[in-house]
């Protein structure tokens, strides 16, 4: 890829990117002092500011190396994760779902505006392609975020939900994974199983969600 090319996608990911990790992280650390746990507000972590949630190794310079490898076709990095002491919240097996089930929602919210900007862009006009694959980018990258982190297994949201749902037994030895769990889940996005299996298809639902969602705006604007 020559370096007008890099730029501009660096340019258009740059803004939902910094969104997307930010609100992700925050929203975590305010439904955990919602929940009763106020760590994550004491460290200033409840902020919309991205430089305390940016990891140097994760947000930066993984998606780096891993554009420059794959020449853009995979992607992948993590923000600096936001302290919660689950013992601190008023319910904790309960509430644990909450706090984690807050990230992806975030995102899925955040991916519904950057798909009614897209559709009122398109509604009023607006040629410029920067704006319109901005939106675009906001939309997938959002999306992408819900999708994996909803992924059953920790220290992912999907796996805290999990623990957070089951009975203590099977809850015990699902949380038992979490040390591993990272290797896990990059074996299984190596291997194709969590693209192919999981990320697509709720990447689809997701997508589906939205246009039923936004239909209302868009018969609006024709």
């Amino acid at each position: 890829m020559d370096s007008n090319n890099l730029i501009q996608t660096v340019l258009l990911y740059a803004l939902p990117v910094l969104f997307a990790i930010t609100v992700h992280e925050a929203a975590h650390g305010y439904a955990a002092r919602h929940f009763g746990d106020n760590t994550a507000y004491m460290l200033g972590r409840c902020t919309l500011n991205p430089l305390p949630h940016i990891d140097p190794v994760g947000t930066i310079l993984m998606p780096l190396l891993l554009y420059f490898a794959t020449s853009g076709a995979f992607l992948f990095g993590y923000a600096k994760p936001v302290p919660v002491q689950f013992g601190r919240l008023r319910h904790p097996k309960r509430d644990m779902v909450w706090v984690a089930l807050a990230g992806p929602a975030s995102n899925f919210a955040q991916a519904l505006l950057w798909a009614l900007l897209w559709i009122v862009l398109r509604g009023l006009g607006v040629q410029e392609p920067f704006f319109i694959e901005m939106a675009q980018a906001g939309i997938m990258v959002n999306l992408v975020m819900w999708a994996f982190n909803l992924f059953p297994l920790p220290p992912l949201d999907g796996g805290r939900i999990l623990v957070g749902l089951l009975p203590w037994r099977q809850a015990q030895m699902v949380a038992r994974i979490e040390p591993w769990g990272f290797f896990i889940v990059m074996g299984l996005v190596v291997a194709g199983i969590v693209g192919q299996l999981w990320l697509r298809p709720l990447m689809n639902l997701g997508y589906t969600l939205i246009q039923l969602l936004l239909t209302p705006v868009m018969a609006l604007l024709r």
